[in-house]
């Protein structure tokens, strides 16, 4: 299995405005650019699933694995042979609110999804999260 993780600790923000920020799907759109749309219908749960499809790509069904609130939470996307994972957390720590975000990837077609989707998340990690404080920050 393929796995990559990225932390920042920050000041600026609470666990709870991060899980305000990330469980509400619908507005996704509204602080990550790079995204046409997420929907979920329903709460934000383990079990639910919501619809996402970034700017320029194919609509994609996203499961929500764990979600425990203000500190966790895991999605996963299913390519044909592979499966990717995605686990957002948020530790207070004394220097103030750890957030990682690890991804992972497994499957006998894994090195093509890691190369077509999952390595350029993870490049993408230290703006998009520094991105996600921002929007946060003013929740």
């Amino acid at each position: 299995m393929w796995t990559k993780s990225h932390s920042i600790v920050t000041k600026e923000v609470t666990k709870e405005q991060m899980w305000k920020l990330f469980s509400d799907v619908n507005n996704w759109n509204t602080w990550d650019h790079s995204i046409e749309f997420a929907e979920l219908n329903g709460k934000f749960e383990k079990g639910n699933h919501f619809m996402f499809q970034p700017k320029g790509g194919p609509k994609l069904k996203i499961g929500i694995v764990d979600a425990v609130e203000n500190h966790t939470f895991t999605n996963y996307t299913k390519f044909p042979l592979a499966k990717m994972y995605g686990e957002h957390t948020f530790e207070e720590t004394q220097d103030g609110l750890k957030i990682t975000t690890t991804m992972k990837v497994q499957g006998v077609l894994s090195f093509l999804w890691i190369k077509i989707v999952a390595q350029k998340i993870v490049d993408g990690l230290p703006t998009d999260m520094q991105d996600q404080i921002k929007a946060a920050s003013k929740l």
